[in-house]
């Protein structure tokens, strides 16, 4: 049996209603394991403002780029498949994208957010942003290459993951479209049941509907409905950096995936040594230019980038960080803007997967989940 501080995890809890009462967020719904088994499972606060609908365990998120960490899992098993290399230039697997600098970048700097591109949120203004056809025919079009690959790390809200979308598209021996690739591939096997790339008509019921409280800079139009965040409602979406749903529990399990080297109930995704490989830092002491801004903004001091091949890691500075400062320093996850963020420990042997309601600032949302990873290790005795 996991050994635990059950005293530190009420103190989890009363933080977490703290948080909400003082209007920090609506609710939180919140899965915390060690080494396989289940320490708190719990669904606090409610999914709107007025606090009319209590958040419950099976409610479905809009994940945002959480949805980034199913995309770099393929890209990962893709590798792995010799299907391309982190060596690989983009452009040996999509021709069309040419043009120097950017002609040079390779999978491994798309994945380490290094490809040299600016770290836009959209590739033209106003256009509709659910289709990954549309997304990467603007994205070799519109969105170019300013610095050399590997020489800076712009975290990329949308470009890299539409390049590795279409890469994976391009290269499937069986000619598949990107909501069945993820389905098939990696859903399906780890019985991920209430995750879907787009709405799934079954899941609409659960869904909270995101409120994103004027926090993120562009409206992501739906050709199919109306609306200023229709790509989050529209079950025909398929962008690969921003359209999954999923559940808390869900997300568990593919952090469970994790924990475990690649396998979860018999399934293998990965092998033990990509994952070794994909959770160490790729970026040294790089910062990430978009965490760079917002840091300075907030007066703390500008962190390194610390990314692995598609994750977020905790690193060995002291910083402001999701993944909190008293987790190891290969703690690695992913996290959606201002709601979502998923972790997994691997010396503590502790997966972490948080999904939220009302989106908070990027830095108010940086102090919070660094606040609960620390409660959640805290408790780990």
């Amino acid at each position: 049996m996991a050994k635990v501080w059950q005293e530190r995890l009420d103190t989890l809890r009363e933080v977490i209603l703290a948080d909400i009462a003082r209007g920090d967020y609506y609710g939180l719904v919140l899965t915390v394991g060690r080494g396989g088994e289940k320490l708190f499972e719990e669904a606090l606060g409610a999914q709107d403002a007025a606090g009319e609908r209590p958040l419950r365990l099976d409610n479905v998120f809009s994940i945002f780029s959480t949805t980034k960490a199913f995309t770099n899992i393929l890209i990962l098993k893709a590798i792995e498949e010799g299907r391309f290399a982190l060596t690989t230039k983009v452009r040996d697997v999509l021709p069309e994208f040419t043009g120097k600098p950017r002609e040079e970048a390779t999978f491994y700097h798309l994945l380490t957010h290094t490809a040299g591109m600016p770290g836009v949120w959209t590739p033209k203004p106003g256009m509709y942003l659910d289709r990954l056809s549309d997304l990467y025919e603007a994205t070799i079009e519109a969105v170019h290459g300013v610095v050399e690959p590997g020489s800076r790390c712009d975290y990329s809200p949308l470009v890299n993951h539409v390049l590795m979308g279409m890469a994976l598209v391009r290269t499937d021996p069986r000619g598949r479209d990107y909501q069945t690739l993820l389905y098939e591939d990696l859903f399906a096997p780890l019985k991920m049941d209430s995750t879907s790339m787009g709405l799934r008509a079954d899941l609409k019921d659960r869904h909270v509907r995101p409120d994103l409280r004027g926090t993120v800079p562009i409206k992501h139009l739906s050709r199919n409905i109306e609306g200023d965040h229709a790509l989050f409602e529209d079950p025909a979406t398929e962008a690969p950096h921003v359209g999954c749903a999923s559940t808390s529990g869900d997300l568990y399990r593919f952090a469970e995936m994790l924990r475990r080297d690649g396998e979860l109930d018999g399934v293998r995704i990965l092998s033990p040594r990509i994952i070794k490989v994909a959770r160490q830092v790729h970026t040294g002491a790089m910062p990430n230019e978009l965490y760079k801004a917002a840091h300075l903004r907030a007066g703390w001091p500008v962190a390194p980038a610390y990314m692995g091949l598609g994750f977020n890691v905790r690193g060995t500075a002291i910083v402001n960080h999701q993944l909190g400062t008293l987790t190891s320093p290969e703690t690695y996850g992913n996290y959606g803007a201002g709601s979502t963020l998923f972790w997994v420990d691997p010396e503590l042997d502790v997966s972490f997967a948080a999904t939220s309601a009302g989106v908070m600032t990027q830095t108010a949302n940086i102090e919070r989940f660094q606040k609960l990873s620390d409660l959640v290790v805290s408790a780990m005795v």
